[in-house]
């Protein structure tokens, strides 16, 4: 009898980044939404991110397409739904689907309350319509600095019982360090959010052990560059605190030189909590965790015990309920 495959999950899955083009175009259409095509083929070249890009500025016309197409809250519901809808498509046991609402309400002048509000819709619906198992994570973009994130921070507080489990942290993380944040999270760590953040993406090891000591985050997305200070690499693996990596993202982004010196296998090796995950999958060209998994062993050089290492890793790390852990954490063993 062939063994049954073990439960995947994808911890760090954006929602902006994960639309439908087809549906893009049928909005684009609707709304006369200004494009760079107006057929499939050629929209997917526009928008496909599929070879490193050193200047990070020239993926931003990428995003703004993308979330043009969030006119009401209406569609902002559809789309989630659909993000939902594709990754039970693909076959994933459980996944965590991020957004920003203040990102997504910013082009169309939406109360970004209203748009997490939709979101928290389609998951539900999902829960009673789809197999796959989900959580929703909520976003601050520190690109809005501190007073602009505290409408996204109430947003997620006002939703925590609606599929809304955790607390991110992302945008731009040079001029926008941890430190700013520290209240935010104490006060989402109050109200019983998990939480994570991006880091030691576009800046370097210290940014990375800021985050962890100074927002208490459970998990850390990408942090690539914890790797160039062995100390921060100790608190990581001292602490178990979890990465979300990102190997595609990494590589297109120009966050690693070369999947052959992305840190996964340092992380691993060290005990560090490391799972692999998607991050955009529409921005990447449609690629699947699958895809993923097959670069983590075929490019970066993980065996078949790292491969499910990292699986196990992020059954472990997601942001479950004890009583909901215990029976996955099983079945990724195979038992």
């Amino acid at each position: 009898m062939p063994e049954k495959p073990a439960p995947r999950t994808d911890l760090h899955r954006h929602l902006e980044g994960s639309v439908r083009l087809i549906t893009l175009l049928e909005i684009a259409k609707q709304y006369r939404l200004s494009l760079p095509a107006d057929n499939l083929p050629d929209l997917q070249r526009a928008v496909y991110i599929d070879r490193p890009t050193p200047d990070i500025i020239d993926l931003f016309p990428r995003f703004d397409w993308l979330r043009s197409l969030f006119v009401d809250y209406d569609t902002c519901r559809r789309i989630a739904w659909e993000c939902l809808e594709d990754a039970d498509r693909e076959g994933l046991d459980y996944v965590e689907l991020r957004f920003s609402p203040l990102f997504m309400a910013e082009p169309h002048g939406l109360d970004p309350m209203g748009v997490t509000s939709a979101v928290c819709e389609a998951w539900e619906e999902a829960r009673f319509r789809l197999r796959i198992q989900a959580r929703l994570i909520g976003i601050l973009s520190r690109t809005y600095g501190p007073d602009g994130v505290e409408i996204e921070l109430q947003a997620a507080l006002s939703h925590c019982q609606r599929g809304i489990a955790g607390l991110d942290l992302a945008g731009d993380e040079a001029r926008h360090p941890a430190v700013q944040f520290v209240d935010h999270f104490q006060r989402a760590r109050d109200a019983g959010l998990r939480l994570t953040a991006h880091a030691g993406e576009f800046a370097g090891a210290e940014s990375v052990r800021q985050t962890v000591e100074l927002l208490g985050v459970e998990r850390l997305g990408h942090a690539v560059h914890a790797v160039d200070d062995s100390g921060v690499l100790d608190l990581l693996a001292e602490r178990q605190i979890a990465v979300e990596c990102c190997p595609t993202s990494n590589l297109y982004t120009c966050a690693v030189r070369s999947l052959s010196e992305h840190p996964l296998p340092r992380f691993l090796e060290k005990g560090i909590r490391a799972t692999i995950c998607t991050d955009d999958p529409t921005l990447f060209g449609e690629i699947t965790l699958q895809d993923e998994y097959e670069l983590a062993r075929e490019k970066i050089g993980l065996d078949q015990a790292q491969l499910d290492q990292a699986q196990r890793n992020g059954w472990q790390t997601a942001f479950l309920s004890d009583a909901e852990r215990v029976d996955r954490i099983d079945l990724a063993k195979g038992d």
